[in-house]
């Protein structure tokens, strides 16, 4: 098993019954955690890519009404060292 972690940036807060169906995601084969920050906007979520592919954890997230609007890098890359002088 390979956990890897994707994070999202959403525009509306879900509603009840999409609160619903991103909690049911849990079920599916491959997901092992979903947590919402509501202050942030963002949605972390936590899945085997050996069963899943972040596009495809991507349109589960869709269908299930989140209102997606970015992917957000969970890494930062360094700048490039100035030239040697």
């Amino acid at each position: 098993m390979t956990t890897v972690d994707v994070l999202y940036r959403y525009g509306t807060p879900p509603t009840e019954q999409a609160a619903r169906a991103i909690a049911s995601l849990r079920e599916v084969y491959g997901i092992r955690r979903v947590s919402l920050a509501e202050r942030e906007k963002t949605a972390l979520i936590e899945f085997d890519s050996t069963r899943l592919s972040e596009p495809v954890v991507h349109q589960l997230l869709r269908r299930a009404g989140l209102d997606i609007t970015e992917k957000v890098p969970l890494t930062t890359v360094p700048p490039p060292a100035a030239p040697a002088v």
